[in-house]
């Protein structure tokens, strides 16, 4: 049999198995019962949200069949001439089902004067058309056609949400994940279920067996090592500059992704913290980070630490200035000036 990637195999089939999207698949399951059904549907959000997925199970649940359901990229097929065509074609009734459904993905990249052809056909369909218009940038959406659509805006998952979501199908594929390693994937997924689930499928072709170690999940993904990080927040609290810019230099000496080194330290020092404000939150924190809490623990509780809030603002405050740095590195280093007060 052919490989199937990950995404693919567990896209979910019914309303029933969609994560996280309640207030658009609650909504059109009771469209559904009450036979309340538009002939125009908007679905926006960022990649990955499953929204042409929903879109394919809204079209099981109204009874449409392979034959009459139509998926079109509309970053390909965005002109007016294939807008016309489409257009001509709805008026044709049903091979076998109740409607004839068609996505539009992408549907922000149709042109204007496409738009301008589909207006019409938007307005006054047939009555057994019905079109779900499906984009990750609603504001390219012109007006005129989101007042004639009914619109749903796709939330993105929470963090925890998609380490939850990782576990849960790597149990599945057999394979067990070692503690941060779901968390570490969930953060590189960036807010998408399936770039979640294809950054898993990466990690578990590239492992010798099942169970899989937050070394391995670094190596696969191209991630900065655990030890790396540890260093800068261990050389922070300690107020060891020297220590703190040869942990930044070594990073960048093997290449790393510089903002994902310091989104990993925010989080490092963000736990910090909570365990050193928030003792409530020490279990949570301890299930999360795993064998790694026992040196994140020690510098919250160390009485001379000089990691503080103001450390991890000025560290904020780099992720707000890395990506427009000709230096990626030089944003971290001064950050560590600045806490540490060393300009020289």
């Amino acid at each position: 049999m052919a490989h199937q990637s990950l995404y693919r195999a567990y896209r979910p089939l019914s309303f029933k198995e969609v994560i996280g999207q309640e207030q658009v698949t609650g909504a059109l399951s009771e469209q559904i019962k009450a036979e309340k059904v538009g002939h125009a549907y908007l679905f926006a959000g960022s990649r990955g949200l499953g929204k042409t997925s929903v879109a394919r199970i809204f079209g099981k649940e109204l009874g449409v069949t392979e034959k009459d359901l139509y998926e079109i990229d509309a970053a390909s097929n965005n002109s007016v001439d294939d807008i016309r065509a489409l257009s001509e074609n709805i008026y044709t009734h049903p091979f076998e089902s109740p409607y004839k459904l068609y996505i539009l993905d992408e549907a922000h990249m149709l042109s204007k004067g496409a738009w301008n052809a589909f207006l019409k056909t938007l307005e006054e369909p047939p009555s057994h058309a019905v079109f779900i218009l499906a984009t990750t940038e609603l504001e390219k959406i012109p007006e005129t056609v989101r007042s004639r659509c009914q619109a749903f805006q796709f939330k993105k998952p929470s963090r925890d949400g998609l380490a939850k979501l990782i576990t849960s199908v790597a149990k599945k594929e057999g394979a067990t994940l070692e503690s941060g390693v779901a968390d570490l994937l969930a953060l590189l997924a960036e807010g998408s279920y399936r770039d979640a689930l294809s950054v898993l499928e990466k990690v578990l072709s590239g492992s010798k067996d099942t169970n899989i170690t937050r070394a391995e999940a670094e190596k696969a993904t191209g991630s900065p090592r655990g030890e790396l990080v540890q260093k800068l927040i261990t050389a922070l609290s300690e107020g060891k500059v020297s220590e703190a810019l040869s942990a930044i230099h070594k990073a960048q000496s093997e290449d790393v992704d510089m903002p994902l080194y310091l989104t990993l330290a925010l989080e490092r020092m963000r736990a910090v913290l909570l365990i050193r404000h928030a003792p409530e939150l020490r279990k949570e924190l301890e299930e999360e980070l795993g064998e790694e809490y026992a040196e994140v623990h020690a510098l919250a509780t160390a009485t001379d630490s000089k990691l503080t809030h103001q450390t991890l603002k000025a560290f904020i405050d780099a992720a707000s200035s890395i990506r427009f740095s000709p230096v990626p590195a030089l944003p971290l280093e001064l950050a560590v000036y600045e806490v540490l007060g060393q300009d020289n």
